[in-house]
């Protein structure tokens, strides 16, 4: 028998413990009392290196225990805080015994994949603009660079959700990982402004064949009741990916190249791509009978909601992108403040996906959880624009994330239930591509209408409380209708 995934975990999180201990009240005291840095610099290289295995032996542990999220979250926030590390090992010698190691997970593989998708396209954000121009692109070029990848990723999540139908969701995940991973690798050979469209277009189309499928494959993996909370869950992973993603292509660009931090970041694609092609191989095709003829995708009014939510969510994302940093700038503060309000709201979501909160999304109609999330987005749009104190600014993004958390498991849950397996590849597909459209549309919109400050941000606040009024008008008719029915 190997090793216990707890014990490897109690293990790691003891020598996470004490080499963390000893960097905060030898080392460092040594370096800044005797005039001793070699001590930091020894000690930091080997609190580093254990606190990787440590990282890798909470994912073993939630891959084969398949315990609460929340416990991997917990034990990865010990490792930041002095002695915490040795309470966590009280509770784990006692869970020890209880726990008890499972099957793969196959599920996890696909939610490491939508996490690849978004973080591919999170640390992209702060460093290819600037890349661009690197390379000798003007501005006008440069903000083209930048939104040729969303522009492109909407045919490829067409393209995807059509043919994730036809031959599977498997395929086409290979495919997505397979190409994307080698567009990133492109980036290498690019040494002027021509080269660098050419593999912007190719990585755009690419990666957009993954996001369908995986949430495709997913949907296709879960119960009925787990619809609302398996949504969130997915959701925690694209907010872990929106707040890791810039912050980690920011501190690699100022070390390593632009197309090295890209290239990690294809890295992690081909062993998912192994990863893959290891656990899903078997994964069925969709069974069709030879004379059975293919079902058509009808735009009934749940399509319509999941799809104009997608689009206004990712508007609302935009816009929060294109103003946020110029009005922080406008306030007296640097960029890195805009960083850290964005990362507030990412904070809060992801809790509220990952904490128990997330069961809220099965005991609730999506479609009530929709509005509110929409008029939670509206709400902090108009407070954004109308506040010029710090303190208020990261309590609305805290109330933007709220809303954000409300409402990407309302839209994925309500597009479940408006289709069904033989056409949920191409739902999502056309799903995914109004999120693209959306990015795009929220700062050129605003870029056209020149509107900046306070008046872009009523002006996208005012657009959501209007979508607000079209859910709330069409809860009322099914109302309405209900009771009619059974009058």
């Amino acid at each position: 028998m190997g090793i216990h995934p707890i014990r490897f975990l109690r293990i790691m999180g003891l020598l996470d413990g004490i080499s963390l201990i000893t960097l905060l009240f030898i080392s460092m005291p040594l370096k800044y009392f005797a005039d001793l840095p070699q001590f930091v610099s020894v000690n930091g290289s080997i609190h580093g290196g254990i606190f990787m295995i440590y990282f890798l032996a909470i994912i073993l542990v939630q891959l084969r225990i398949q315990w609460n999220i929340g416990w991997s979250f917990l034990a990865i926030l010990a490792a930041f805080i002095p002695f915490s590390n040795f309470v966590l090992e009280i509770k784990l010698k006692k869970m020890q015994p209880l726990l008890h190691t499972k099957p793969f997970p196959k599920h996890w593989l696909v939610y490491a994949i939508i996490f690849f998708s978004f973080f591919d396209l999170f640390v992209q954000l702060p460093v290819m603009s600037t890349y661009a121009l690197s390379v000798g692109a003007s501005v006008f070029i440069a903000g083209i660079v930048v939104g040729l990848y969303s522009f492109m990723n909407t045919f490829g999540n067409i393209f995807s959700g059509v043919f994730t139908d036809k031959i599977g969701a498997f395929r086409i995940l290979v495919f997505g990982l397979f190409t994307s991973a080698m567009s990133l690798l492109c980036y290498q050979l690019v040494d002027n402004t021509a080269v660098l469209l050419i593999v912007r277009c190719i990585h755009g189309f690419s990666s957009g064949f993954i996001t369908p499928a995986a949430f495709t494959l997913l949907a296709n993996m879960r119960t009925a009741k787990e619809q609302g909370s398996g949504s969130a869950v997915t959701g925690s992973f694209v907010g872990i990916a929106a707040i890791v993603g810039p912050a980690s292509s920011g501190i690699l660009a100022s070390k390593i190249s632009v197309p090295n931090v890209l290239s990690l970041v294809a890295l992690y694609g081909i062993i998912l791509l192994i990863g893959l092609l290891l656990f899903l191989r078997k994964s069925p095709l969709p069974k069709r009978k030879k004379k059975e003829t293919s079902e058509k995708l009808q735009w009934n009014n749940g399509i319509l909601k999941a799809y104009c939510g997608a689009f206004f969510l990712m508007f609302s994302q935009g816009v929060l992108a294109y103003l946020l940093p110029i009005y922080v700038q406008d306030l007296g503060y640097g960029a890195r403040m805009s960083g850290t309000l964005l990362s507030v709201f990412g904070i809060v979501a992801v809790l509220i996906f990952v904490l128990p909160t997330n069961k809220i999304f099965d005991y609730f109609d999506a479609q009530f959880t929709l509005l509110i999330g929409v008029l939670l987005l509206g709400i902090a749009q108009i407070g954004i624009g109308l506040t010029s104190e710090m303190t208020w600014l990261y309590a609305i993004l805290a109330l933007y994330g709220v809303g954000f958390a409300f409402l990407f498991p309302s839209i994925n849950a309500i597009l479940i239930e408006a289709t069904t397996e033989k056409i949920r590849g191409k739902a999502y597909g056309y799903f995914y591509a109004f999120f693209s459209f959306g990015v795009v549309a929220g700062s050129s919109v605003l870029g056209t209408l020149n509107l900046v400050g306070t008046s872009g941000f009523l002006f996208t606040g005012i657009l959501l409380f209007s979508f607000c009024g079209f859910i709330s008008f069409s809860l009322f008719r099914s109302d309405a209708s209900l009771v009619k029915a059974k009058a």
